[in-house]
């Protein structure tokens, strides 16, 4: 690779991040502009218009001291189920339904019922009501727009590209699995649409991740400064561009994110199937797959529980102790969704909490515990879990608590500088410009800060800990008999 600039986009919940990053892994520039959402009880919409803006205004300010001639592509990524309808031209005929939004989850039978067999064969089994699938056929059902001459179904991306190239291009497959795109077919399965009356005419086209699109027109580069003739490559769902920009892409590598919730995301070279249906598979570049799953556990559960707590002094005072207790870190008030379903869960802590730091360190070992059964599950389900890991996120900030969850996984983790969503999308944008392998272009873009060796001494009195764990879960019905053995099983010496 020579001396070129890679744009990554990331469309987030609050904000559209732009980074421009050259062959050496290096941020040139930056830029941000923060996103508005409006609310009510389920629904959770946003002006798709603001997107466009928010684009321009970061591109802006990421490219303001950047040699704009050495720009050779750029890759987007937003939030995964987001969508919205546009007129033939482009313009939003709809508010952004955003990927949390369940105005209706009686739909979601309808779709279960009409893709059983797609989305067995898919592994996912059944769809969530916050799928792309159940908002669309709400718009058909109530909104005049989706019966309106040549409307078009957009994920959030697609617009931004639309408006960057002056012209529809293809969706990614990424974007559209939550839509029922046929990820081993490479087709939108007909049956399905047109038992559920959904027009298929107002479905995009369908390119995998890191296929080169189409190029930046005149108008974009006016008001972006993203030079004319900039290749547009396909992107893929923020939780996926993440994943890229951890530089973890060779199978048996994961990722653990680390932030209100707790997400995994891994590579594997077949199609992982879960019989609960709670590991889902992205296509990944170059004929990958990309299975993982997003626990309702994690970070946030410490600032639920311990509201205003001062966590670096905590960590001082659990450092020098250690935890005495396990609690389940659920962010909410109850319901679990990875690495076990269990809507009705409740939080509940095993063993004595004293004070605060002790209920501080038995979260901290309590996101290790869930974070261990998931690896548990993966590996039950036939995913290769070789490692090493990489671990990122807010979280990965606490270096005790980083460390712990080493020890509790027995594994080698990786902590990479500066990763993230734009990075993720700044790497596939260039394995599709320069058709190189993706894992050799993020091992050159994606800097490994520090490395975390597990601690063997400490491994068995956490494993100790973890299957005690395990164990009080599947006694309260919550966990498989099946799982809770293969957990005990890859615990033995």
């Amino acid at each position: 690779m020579g001396d070129q600039v890679w744009l990554g986009v990331d469309v987030g919940t609050q904000s559209v991040r732009v980074t421009a990053i050259d062959d050496q892994g290096l941020v040139l520039g930056s830029g941000s502009s923060a996103l508005k959402s409006a609310r009510d009880g389920s629904r959770h919409e946003q002006d798709p218009r603001d997107w466009w803006n928010g684009l321009a205004t970061a591109a802006r300010q990421a490219l303001s001291d950047v040699d704009r001639g050495a720009i050779a592509g750029l890759a987007i990524d937003s939030t995964s189920g987001t969508i919205l309808l546009a007129a033939a031209d482009g313009t939003p005929l709809t508010p952004g339904l955003m990927y949390d939004d369940v105005r209706d989850p009686a739909l979601v039978h309808d779709v279960d019922v009409a893709g059983d067999a797609v989305w067995r064969k898919l592994g996912y089994r059944r769809m969530q009501p916050s799928w792309a699938l159940p908002k669309l056929l709400w718009l058909c059902a109530n909104d005049f727009a989706a019966r309106r001459p040549g409307a078009r179904l957009l994920h959030q991306a697609d617009l931004l590209t639309w408006r960057l190239a002056g012209r529809q291009l293809a969706s990614d497959s990424s974007h559209a699995l939550k839509t029922g795109y046929d990820l081993l077919e490479d087709r939108w399965p007909e049956e399905v649409f047109d038992a559920l009356e959904v027009p298929s005419g107002l479905l995009p086209d369908v390119s995998r991740p890191g296929t080169v699109l189409g190029t930046v027109g005149a108008t974009a580069a006016e008001e972006t400064l993203i030079p004319e003739g900039t290749p547009i490559v396909a992107g893929m769902t923020d939780g996926c561009a993440s994943q890229l920009g951890s530089g973890a892409l060779r199978p048996g590598t994961w990722n653990s994110v680390i932030g209100t919730t707790l997400v995994l995301k891994g590579v594997t070279t077949e199609l992982i199937r879960d019989p609960l249906g709670i590991v889902y598979c992205h296509r990944g570049p170059q004929d990958s797959w990309l299975p993982g799953g997003a626990s309702n556990s994690g970070a946030g559960a410490l600032s639920r529980k311990l509201p205003g707590a001062d966590f670096d002094a905590l960590t001082r005072i659990i450092g020098e102790r250690g935890p005495s207790a396990i609690a389940y870190p659920l962010a909410g008030d109850k319901g679990e969704r990875f690495p076990l379903r269990a809507p009705d869960l409740e939080p509940f802590v095993l063993g004595d909490v004293a004070d605060d730091a002790g209920l501080f360190g038995a979260l901290l070992l309590g996101v290790a515990c869930v974070e261990r059964l998931c690896y548990d599950y993966l590996d039950l389900l036939g995913a290769p879990v070789t490692g090493p890991i990489t671990f990122t996120g807010g979280g990965t900030k606490n270096r005790y608590w980083s460390q712990l969850r080493a020890d509790m996984l027995g594994s080698e983790v990786l902590l990479p500088a500066d990763a993230g969503s734009a990075r993720g999308m700044a790497v596939l944008a260039a394995a599709g410009v320069t058709g190189r392998p993706a894992p050799d272009v993020a091992a050159e873009l994606v800097r490994v800060e520090d490395r975390l060796t597990p601690d063997g001494a400490r491994n068995p009195q956490l494993s100790d800990a973890y299957l005690r764990f395990v164990d009080h879960l599947t006694e309260a019905g919550h966990l498989g008999t099946e799982v809770a053995g293969h957990a005990h099983r890859r615990a033995e010496p």
